[in-house]
């Protein structure tokens, strides 16, 4: 794919599908900016492919806007950022709560706001969520990261209905199991990951990589009728309806995944 003379700028791009997102995009040929809150790490790993790292926060309009400036008007946008705690209703505290909200559905309405009114007047532009799976699935204990990704679906379509005029286009990935350092607990328990692959048609859980490769598709010229759309890329989890698979509590994916 095709990026060359392309500016993309991918919010939380220092670690995960963020970082696949933005050596994808670099090898398309675009000029990479990584956005993100760990303080140094925007700029190490860029400068390890050539791109460029602004420390930055997302659950901030004015720091986005300071970001942008530095950046340059975009052309593809990747509002990857996100967080997660594993909580359940009864025991989700307010500050967890709200912290959620503010990174994964306020920081990614700053994201868009900010990136569509740059790119209004150039009428072009391409915007990509990261959803999840999570954005359809009540899975237990993850109650603030559900509620923040089925609601980027409700960004995702207005957003596309308001833009499209504009010729910006939207769309959104919605991963399943992904191998990150957030689910590097899971993967070292081989009994429950072997049952979780049961539970997946392609029989195992998916890289980083193969979720970048999603998004630079939706992003590139190749996808340039495609708006306010959702691609799954879960190995078939969503279309074999995944249902429950632990003892209906919790418990059994809470123990699991909580992060040492």
């Amino acid at each position: 794919m095709d990026f060359s003379g392309k500016t993309a700028v991918i919010t939380g791009g220092a670690n995960g599908i963020g970082l696949a997102a933005a050596r994808a995009l670099a090898r398309g040929g675009a000029s990479v900016w990584i956005f993100d809150l760990e303080k140094e790490k925007p700029s190490e790993v860029a400068a390890e492919f050539g791109a460029h790292g602004c420390v930055m926060d997302v659950t901030s309009r004015e720091s986005l806007e300071a970001a942008f400036a530095q950046s340059g008007v975009p052309d593809v946008v990747v509002a990857n950022a996100g967080t997660v705690w594993f909580r359940d209703l009864f025991s989700t505290p307010p500050e967890v709560w709200e912290r959620t909200l503010a990174v994964n559905l306020s920081g990614v309405f700053y994201t868009v706001q900010v990136a569509a009114d740059l790119m209004k007047p150039r009428r072009s532009g391409s915007i990509v969520l990261t959803a999840s799976t999570n954005s359809y699935d009540g899975e237990a204990e993850l109650i603030a990261y559900n509620v923040t990704k089925a609601g980027l679906l409700g960004l995702l379509h207005t957003a596309a209905n308001e833009l499209g005029p504009h010729q910006i286009r939207i769309n959104a990935v919605c991963p399943g199991l992904i191998r990150t350092r957030l689910t590097t607990s899971f993967y070292d328990n081989p009994p429950v990951i072997k049952e979780y692959f049961r539970q997946i048609p392609l029989g195992r859980g998916g890289e980083t990589s193969e979720v970048a490769n999603a998004i630079a598709f939706l992003a590139s010229d190749l996808a340039s009728f495609i708006t306010g759309a959702t691609l799954f890329v879960d190995g078939g989890q969503m279309a074999a309806k995944f249902g429950t698979w632990n003892d209906g509590t919790g418990e059994f994916v809470k123990d699991r995944w909580r992060l040492k």
